[in-house]
Order: C-alpha cells, then structure tokens, then sequence
C-alpha cells in the first residue's frame, strides 16, 4: 500500500501543476510563457535565497544563537526562515512584474503566474527529490544497505511509515500551489493600485505560513496536524484570490484604470471651475 501510495504522491506533484496550467490556458487563454516566467521567478528567488540562508546559518552559530533555550530557538529560528523565504521570493515576484511581464495586468494572469511558481517548486523542487528518494529506497529495500550508503534502519524507517504519508505530501503540494497563487495576486496589487503595502503583506503572509510550519515540525507535532493547519493557510489563500477576482466580468487593471481616470476627470473638473 505504501508503493502505491508513494506513485499517487509522484504523479499528483508532476502531474498537477501541468493540468492546472492547462485549465487556466484553456479557461482564461493566458499564456505559457506566464507559467514559465513563474518558473523562472522561483529559480531566480533560490538563487539568492539558498546562500542567504547559508549565511544566516553561519551567522546563527558565530552569533551563539544555539545556546538559547529551546523554544525560543525554535521560534527565532522558524521566523528568519519565515521572513528569508518572504522577503526572496516575493521580491523576485515584484522585480518580474516591474520588468519582465510588464504587460501582464490582470488577475486571470496573475494565476498563470503563480501557478507557474508553484508548478515548478512542486515538480522540481519537491517532486524530484521525492521520486530520486522512492527508486532510491526500492533498491535497497533488496540490497545491503550499507553498500549504498544507509544504514539498516533508515531503511527500515522509510519502509515503516504511515501509508497515508506520501498521500499528505500531495496535499501539502496542492496547499502550496494555492499559497504561490494568491501571493501571485497578491504582489501585482502593488502595480496596478500603486500600493507598495502589498508587497508588505505578500511577504507576511509567506513568512507567516513557512514559520509556522517549521514550527510546528520542531515541536514534533504529527504530520496529519501540520497538514490540517498548512491547509488552514491553503482556504486562506483561496480567499485571497477570491478577494481580488474582477467584479462584474471586467478585470482589475480595467477597474483600477477605470478609477484612475475617474480621478484625473475630477481634477480636471476643479481647475474648469477655478479658471
């Protein structure tokens, strides 16, 4: 059970993010390029956020943050892991909205974007160390575990895990996908309503989602809760792409233009009068 279990986890991580990326082209017609651009945005996000957390962790153990008691390390700990991720990936997000899909304005593209973002993570990032690990583990399931490597009883416990296990990793994938996306809608807020708070609040919510779950990983909590309360975060994000879905069959630069001209009109109102 636990074999079929671990395929169900591959083919919903690989398999997932490429069929939601195919509804959105087919239901709003955005453009791969978008769910590539998402791609890319992570890929450039790692780029500075892997060495950023090699450099906090040295600075973790020269500062003597590890003596500190053991909540207070956890917290401290889970909230620079937290604001790191935060602060990385939702600026790339921005600097690609700013420069390099400067026309993508809507919020049916800001879901290609995301999508893309998370696609990628689960697929890349995820997937594969889940799949290299499975064919790795089958292996020495029928070897001598010590001749590639593990010992005995780290194969002993990977083989011994609860069947459902690899089940809440698919989950947690599709939680994820749903964070990126509202994060996507999120951060293009600060383009079209000209509001650098949403980007503020973009990396909030991130840092507060991953803190948590570091969190609740180091207090030993059992998979099933850290899933439930990741999922808490997951209907969260689902509000906030519900939040800023467009009103009335128009999308939100339209409205947001539609504002802003209402407003230059006015203005142009009051100088008539005072002339």
């Amino acid at each position: 059970m636990l074999v079929v279990a671990f395929i169900i986890e591959i083919v919903f991580v690989f398999g997932f993010p490429i069929a939601l990326g195919m509804y959105l082209r087919r239901r709003f017609n955005t453009p791969w390029t978008l769910y590539l651009a998402g791609a890319v945005t992570f890929i450039a996000s790692q780029v500075v956020h892997i060495p950023l957390n090699l450099g906090l962790g040295q600075l973790w153990q020269a500062g003597g943050f590890t003596r500190l008691p053991k909540t207070a390390h956890l917290l401290l700990g889970a909230a620079i892991t937290g604001v790191s991720a935060g602060v990385c990936e939702e600026t790339a997000r921005y600097l690609a909205y700013r420069y390099a899909i400067k026309k993508a304005r809507t919020w049916q593209e800001a879901l290609m974007f995301g999508a893309g973002h998370g696609g990628f993570e689960s697929m890349f990032f995820v997937g594969l160390s889940v799949a290299i690990t499975f064919v790795f583990m089958i292996f020495a399931r029928g070897a001598e575990a010590t001749s590639i490597g593990l010992t005995a009883e780290q194969v002993a416990a990977y083989w011994s895990q609860a069947w459902y296990n690899p089940l809440l990793g698919a989950m947690e994938r599709l939680f994820a996908i749903c964070l990126q996306i509202a994060l996507a809608v999120l951060v293009l807020q600060v383009l079209i309503r000209h509001n650098i708070g949403y980007l503020f609040l973009a990396i909030g919510w991130h840092a507060l989602a991953d803190g948590v779950a570091v969190t609740t990983v180091g207090w030993g909590w059992p998979f099933v809760a850290i899933e439930g309360l990741i999922g808490l975060f997951a209907l969260g994000s689902l509000g906030i792409i519900w939040r800023y879905r467009p009103q009335l069959g128009s999308n939100v630069a339209e409205g947001v233009e539609n504002d802003q001209d209402t407003r230059t009109d006015e203005k142009v109102r009051r100088c008539v009068r005072r002339g």
